[in-house]
């Protein structure tokens, strides 16, 4: 599980000691797939709004064909559309899935936004079926936010 606390302490050092959204994201996608064996693949996608596009910032995990995604395709355009956090626990039920790759069993993808300003998200799949609870996604949630600041803060 996750110290969610612990990482927004440790982001926040960083944010303290100078350090942009590109380094603090890159940090936390290997800080979470190191953090739970449940988490196979994690990512960050940043939103293009102009362009209704999620890009693929960084991951760590199986490569993915996936490094752009429109709003509204797959979990993760599903959640910018909807504007929530998707938790699925069976892959194989949601309709129009992305598959990358076929041991994928379930994915969260969190929300990174502040307001009702959404920035990117976090992606996280797991080979296992109903890999997320619900305190899987506030953890994540906590982060995120975090990271949301930093993020708000430079596009200001």
């Amino acid at each position: 599980m996750v110290d969610a606390r612990a990482v927004v302490r440790e982001l926040q050092e960083m944010r303290e000691e100078g350090h942009l959204s590109d380094a603090l994201l890159r940090y936390t996608v290997k800080t979470l797939h190191r953090a739970d064996d449940r988490f196979d693949w994690v990512g960050v996608y940043l939103l293009d709004d102009e362009e209704a596009v999620l890009w693929l910032h960084n991951y760590v995990g199986t490569p993915t064909d996936h490094s752009k995604i429109p709003v509204g395709k797959g979990v993760c355009g599903t959640a910018v559309a909807h504007g929530a956090n998707q938790n699925v626990p069976d892959v194989s039920e949601f309709a129009g899935y992305l598959s990358c790759n076929p041991a994928v069993r379930s994915e969260l993808v969190v929300l990174i936004r502040a307001g009702s300003r959404i920035y990117g998200q976090f992606d996280i799949d797991s080979h296992l079926p109903a890999a997320f609870g619900d305190q899987d996604e506030v953890a994540v949630q906590m982060i995120a936010d975090k990271l949301a600041e930093q993020v708000a803060r430079e596009r200001r």
